[in-house]
């Protein structure tokens, strides 16, 4: 297997600052579906202290980024985001560039979907509350029309949402990464179309930006990736491009061109998991509020089996149908059978390393202790590429995701 290699850029610039990194691993590099990913390692005390043509600390914490390099491809990284010392190693932790929202206060407006209540022409022409106009020759004989219906305002799709959260972010002079998000719709609009539960997102209640953006994946049901290539590596100029993959309703395929099995390739698989306590046949979800005027929806879903209810806050809920599909996809986690949670797989003609991403579905074939042959559809959340060529995946039943 071809030897791994560290790049270190400037986070803001762009510019490369050392080729070959001499980190090593302490933790492999991950891709993650919906979240960061990541790497740690460490370097010598020396290199720590080393500075970089631009006069600042080569590695230097949300400055630096470090991304993993094998076979000319882009396998992961992300800033340094934590350092510390321990027993003369200089330890850093990297998260991937989606794990910058988080903590940062969003300072825009985001409104979809508000109601909209026209003003009444007939305000104040009934002072005397009888139903009639005032003031009439003869009275009585002109009655006050109904106010006119409320409705509901423009609504945006949730993918303008996140960028525009996102363009936020990168519209600070120090907040610039680069990062290219995909430009098509989602084809879901936020807020309900009757103005009954519209989406807010307000400087004035300082929300986390993170947390924004993960609030509208789980409620409109999407997946991210963020992505890392080379371009121009041959050229003059050669730089790494940052990109975020959306997808509705989910990033990946069903990968039938690939197989993973026992005695092929893979090499070790952790405990066969069933759902144990996690089963739950009845979901109630609360919303948004406090006390008796919380709105809250509760769903069954018969199969013989004894009642198991999980609550679950979606505070970020004040409408039936944002509540529903939160349940839904809760009760669709919480009713499905065995699963294989981790599995290890070396490079293998049937299923190439780097051949499949995070979010694609692949059928698992293995042997399980007291059931015997199994072959089961998992869908890859995460994978870690480790130093020895191996890969770490870790999965979900494809049929708990929906």
């Amino acid at each position: 297997m071809a030897a791994w290699r560290f790049v270190a850029l400037r986070v803001l610039t762009g510019q490369i600052l050392d080729w070959d990194v001499p980190l090593t691993l302490t933790s492999a590099p991950v891709r993650e579906l919906s979240g960061p990913g990541g790497m740690s390692g460490y370097v010598e005390p020396e290199y720590a202290r080393l500075i970089a043509a631009d006069g600042q600390p080569t590695l230097q914490e949300w400055d630096t980024a470090i991304f993993a390099e094998l076979d000319g491809q882009i396998r992961g990284g992300g800033m340094i985001v934590d350092t510390s010392a321990d027993s003369g190693k200089w330890m850093l932790r990297c998260a991937g560039y989606t794990s910058y929202p988080h903590g940062i206060p969003f300072g825009g407006l985001i409104q979809s979907g508000l109601r909209i209540t026209p003003p009444d022409p007939n305000d104040g022409l009934d002072k005397n509350h009888d139903g009639y106009v005032d003031y009439t020759d003869p009275p009585r004989s002109i009655q006050v029309g109904p106010p006119p219906p409320s409705y509901g305002g423009p609504r945006i799709d949730a993918y303008d949402a996140v960028r525009h959260i996102w363009d936020h972010l990168q519209s600070f002079d120090n907040g610039r990464l680069d990062l290219v998000v995909d430009q098509h719709p989602a084809g879901v609009l936020l807020g309900a179309e009757d103005g009954s539960d519209p989406y807010e997102l307000a400087w004035w209640d300082t929300p986390d930006c993170g947390g924004a953006i993960d609030t509208i994946a789980l409620q409109v049901g999407f997946d991210y990736l963020e992505e890392h290539a080379w371009t121009d590596i041959d050229g003059n100029n050669p730089t790494i491009t940052h990109r975020l993959r959306l997808g509705t309703p989910r990033l990946g395929r069903k990968r039938t061109d690939l197989r993973f099995a026992d005695g092929e390739n893979i090499s070790k698989t952790a405990t066969p998991r069933a759902l144990g306590e996690e089963f739950a046949n009845e979901v109630l979800v609360l919303g948004r509020g406090e006390g008796a005027t919380m709105p809250r929806l509760q769903l069954t879903r018969p199969d013989g089996r004894l009642r198991r209810v999980h609550v679950v806050a979606e505070k970020a809920a004040t409408g039936e149908a944002a509540l529903r599909a939160r349940g839904n996809r809760e009760l669709q986690s919480r009713t499905q059978g065995l699963y294989i949670p981790m599995l290890e797989v070396r490079d293998h003609p049937n299923a190439p390393v780097g051949s499949w991403s995070p979010g694609d579905d692949i059928l698992v074939q293995t042997h399980v202790p007291w059931v015997g042959d199994v072959a089961i559809w998992h869908r890859i959340i995460s994978d870690e590429l480790r130093t020895d060529g191996t890969v770490l995946l870790t999965l979900k039943r494809s049929d708990a995701l929906g």
